[in-house]
């Protein structure tokens, strides 16, 4: 793994430190409706406070595209910082320019300000230099918490790293020490699961996975194409006819790279999509005509959780099913419960992700349960890619 500093060669007491943080938590009616965000930044702040920094607080929030939007003010998000550190949260009205400037000045040792959302600044997705001047301008020291937007080279995430001396903060520090467990220098043998609706959407992911892992298994609609490319009818099952051929070489590739591609075996139908239709479980080569599949079957499951069994490490990324409808969870969440069961008694490492994927861990109840749950989603998604995150390679230069 590339060498990045973390808080543990930071010395902040005294020091103003710019800490990016993520906060586009999601709001319905003013009120935020997830805090996890907030939660998982809570002690990287906490730490930084309580060793005598001086912590100011930025953070992007939905997309004002560089207008100033009331209902996207980060002013909320002082409040709730302040319930989950329990202590102050100041907050300024902008993230650069004097009023910043006063607000940080004004900080004590110990003391907190959140600035205002960055992107009201439309330099802020542009990288603009004076922006990410104006940033730097408040602080001795860069500290960056925000994986979630790492794979983004926006001036509070890379522009500004460039400009002060940088740190990986503490969920940070997690999430690369988590990916690199996966990918970068794993115990093997390396299981990963893919699921999702379309091919096309994770070409680069599946190209990638199927160079590095040992066993490579599908799910989701995704599969269908895959098994559609063998030449299985599929019915009424969504498949990208025009994904043939790349399915095709993406089983060949795998092949040559010695990694074993694990596609369904049987298949869970049903005449619609929708909550607790008839159903049926039928073999791959037995969809009938009317019918689509919705979710792998139960000797798909068992032949899943065997490989699992060998495994060391596991990569996580999308349902096995359209698990939002009963009865279609029911692979992800046996498969899920295995994992949590083999992390907790066999030492799997065990990492999920990306997408959708956190939704089904929480359903399956075992998010808490694995090695680490990611909520970074895209970049997540496109460290498993393969991709260089701009926000990770300005702390590895810094």
């Amino acid at each position: 793994m590339p060498r990045f500093r973390t808080l543990d060669d930071l010395s902040p007491s005294g020091k103003r430190v710019l800490l990016r943080a993520d906060l586009n938590v999601p709001v319905r009616d003013g009120k935020i409706t997830d805090r996890t965000r907030i939660e998982r930044l809570s002690p990287t702040i906490r730490e930084l406070a309580e060793k005598g920094a001086r912590v100011i607080v930025c953070s992007h929030f939905d997309r004002p595209k560089g207008k100033r939007v009331p209902e996207m003010s980060l002013r909320p998000m002082a409040e709730a910082l302040s319930a989950t550190l329990n202590r102050p949260v100041a907050f300024a009205e902008d993230c650069v320019g004097p009023e910043a400037e006063a607000a940080a000045s004004a900080l004590a040792d110990g003391e907190v300000l959140l600035l205002e959302n960055t992107r009201y600044h439309a330099g802020e997705e542009k990288n603009d230099p004076a922006l990410a001047a104006g940033l730097a301008k408040l602080a001795d020291v860069f500290v960056n918490d925000a994986f979630s937007a790492a794979h983004r080279a926006h001036a509070s995430t890379e522009g500004v790293a460039r400009l002060l001396p940088s740190y990986a903060g503490r969920l940070m520090q997690a999430e690369l020490e988590a990916l690199d467990a996966a990918l970068g220098n794993p115990a093997r043998p390396v299981v990963a699961i893919v699921g999702g609706a379309k091919v096309s959407t994770k070409l680069d992911l599946l190209g990638n996975l199927s160079r590095k892992v040992d066993v490579l298994v599908i799910g989701g609609a995704m599969a269908n194409t895959f098994l559609a490319a063998q030449g299985h009818a599929m019915g009424k099952s969504l498949q990208e006819a025009e994904m043939h051929e790349t399915a095709r070489k993406i089983l060949a590739e795998a092949a040559a790279a010695n990694c074993e591609i694990l596609l369904p075996t049987d298949l869970v139908v049903a005449g619609e999509f929708a909550p607790n239709p008839p159903t049926r479980t039928v073999n791959v080569d037995r969809v009938p005509d009317g019918m689509m599949a919705l979710d792998v079957g139960p000797d798909t499951v068992a032949t899943i959780e065997t490989r699992l069994r060998r495994a060391s490490t596991l990569v996580w990324n999308g349902p096995l099913g359209a698990f939002e409808v009963p009865p279609f969870d029911a692979a992800t969440v046996a498969v899920a419960q295995s994992v949590a069961s083999l992390t907790a008694s066999a030492g799997l490492k065990s990492i999920g992700g990306g997408g959708d994927t956190v939704s089904a861990l929480k359903h399956a109840g075992v998010a808490e349960r694995m090695t680490y749950v990611s909520a970074a989603g895209g970049a997540f998604l496109e460290w498993l890619e393969g991709k260089t995150l701009p926000g990770v390679a300005a702390l590895e230069a810094g």
